[in-house]
């Protein structure tokens, strides 16, 4: 289990990547991200170990978590059934993730009107 430094480390880390552009399988600072690939990219730079690869599979990593003990550093994932898109917690309602083709590494809030409608899972390392 992550102690709160290292899941406030994760969470600061991911917030500095906003901005960073979108690439369908991206994993690297320099190519971009996708949504599994920034997870991937900020727990193995402040863990020195990396998730899964894919979104399914993350939803199978760590430990489950209630939505009302969400706390910075944890996955926040989205979809009914098998999730389809990934992020990070950072902590007041807030998630960072890399969201779609063209755009860019972004900071949205879990009561947006278009996250708020999504099914949410929680995991924490």
């Amino acid at each position: 289990m992550l102690s709160s430094d290292q899941a406030n480390d994760i969470a600061i880390h991911a917030l500095g990547l906003v901005g960073t552009p979108y690439r369908y399988g991206g994993n690297s600072l320099e190519g971009g991200f996708d949504c599994s690939g920034l997870i991937g990219y900020v727990y193995r730079s402040r863990m020195g170990a990396a998730p899964p690869r894919t979104v399914a599979q993350l939803s199978d990593f760590g430990d489950p978590v209630a939505t009302r003990d969400l706390r910075s550093g944890d996955m926040v994932l989205f979809g009914s059934g098998r999730p389809t898109h990934a992020g990070i917690y950072v902590g007041e309602g807030r998630f960072v993730h890399a969201p779609s083709t063209g755009g860019e590494v972004r900071l949205d809030r879990l009561d947006g009107p278009y996250w708020s409608r999504q099914t949410l899972k929680v995991r924490r390392l």
